[in-house]
């Protein structure tokens, strides 16, 4: 059975699972694993060399330091799910345009599916993960159950990723502010509505202490 708590700790333990350090490096060509960077780089060099090597990227990601080998036209989206397990972060229009991959990149709502990864070095990354792990934004998780802004839960957690990164910047949002800050989400069970009251519920609780 699903709780607020066990989801909390298996967020918690996604987050945890992610990498510090990478410890092998395959080849994307041939899937061939060597123990250093510079090794695989000699191998590109010499076996695939009309090919773009891969690259290694320090990221930031939910407070956590890692390190990930990935191709240079990588997005953000593809390397959560599929060097980093991370799955929050939906695949569902990959062009920029309905919402549900939302993360926050040093504090503002972006679209993974078209940010580069490379573009995320050195910034402060956020997922729908570190939000579940967070006892401080329970009350918002707790507000979206109550009033039911979800039906089919594909596009949750970047309308979730959304909200946050409202509160984080304005405590207090109106209804308008709400919508506005949510316009480029899209839900096609059509739950629009109930959104904002669960903001606006979640902001007084949390404002209160949870």
């Amino acid at each position: 059975m699903f709780t607020q708590e066990s989801t909390q700790a298996s967020a918690s333990r996604l987050i945890a699972s992610v990498p510090s350090a990478l410890d092998e490096f395959r080849c994307p060509a041939c899937s061939q694993v060597y123990a250093t960077y510079d090794e695989l780089r000699r191998h590109f060099d010499t076996t695939h060399p009309a090919a773009i090597a891969p690259v290694t990227v320090a990221l930031n990601l939910n407070g956590k330091n890692c390190e990930v080998l990935v191709e240079p036209h990588w997005t953000l989206k593809r390397t959560l799910q599929f060097r980093l397990g991370l799955t929050g972060a939906k695949h569902m229009c990959d062009k920029g345009v309905c919402g549900s991959c939302t993360v926050i990149i040093d504090g503002r709502a972006v679209l993974a599916c078209s940010t580069l990864v490379l573009e995320c070095e050195g910034k402060q990354i956020q997922t729908v993960e570190g939000i579940a792990a967070d006892p401080k934004w329970k009350p918002l998780v707790d507000a979206y159950c109550k009033w039911d802004a979800m039906q089919c839960g594909y596009c949750t957690p970047g309308f979730l990723v959304s909200a946050k990164a409202l509160l984080d910047k304005n405590p207090n949002p109106t209804e308008q502010e709400c919508r506005e800050a949510l316009a480029g989400n899209i839900c096609i069970c059509g739950t629009y509505p109930r959104h904002s009251t669960a903001i606006i519920e979640a902001a007084l609780k949390i404002s209160e202490g949870g």
